[in-house]
């Protein structure tokens, strides 16, 4: 069966785990998989992720971050904005700002899949993918 909409089911599955105190979560790999992991890494929401081999089948396993003890969340929220049935585009004006500027937006832009803040110093605008803070 085919999934209409894989990056949903990849933040699905890192709220559940982040929900259920989870260490590592394995989610599909694809290209855009990838760079918003990358991005979740880089802004400091998630610790690792690793692309595990599994005979013809190529898997994220994510480790996830936590505060001083399991019951600290580090992704205290995350959220699918631009649906298969309803996309949302920002352009560089009204690029979003999450919890004013707390959380991070992804947005994938012609320039690739960026943060809002490097899409507002860029002066793109693009297609926003998650929210999360």
């Amino acid at each position: 069966m085919t999934m209409s909409d894989p990056i949903a089911d990849m933040l699905t599955r890192i709220r559940n785990a982040n929900t259920a105190k989870h260490d590592t979560v394995d989610v599909p790999s694809s290209k855009m998989k990838l760079a918003i992991a990358d991005i979740l890494v880089k802004e400091g929401f998630i610790k690792k992720y690793d692309v595990v081999e599994d005979g013809n089948f190529k898997t994220i396993r994510i480790t996830l971050k936590y505060g001083k003890d399991k019951n600290e969340k580090i992704i205290s929220g995350i959220k699918r904005i631009s649906k298969p049935g309803l996309r949302i585009y920002a352009n560089k004006e009204d690029m979003p700002k999450v919890l004013g500027g707390l959380g991070v937006a992804i947005i994938s832009t012609n320039q690739g899949v960026i943060t809002d803040k490097q899409a507002r110093e860029l002066g793109v605008g693009g297609e926003v993918l998650a929210f999360v803070w």
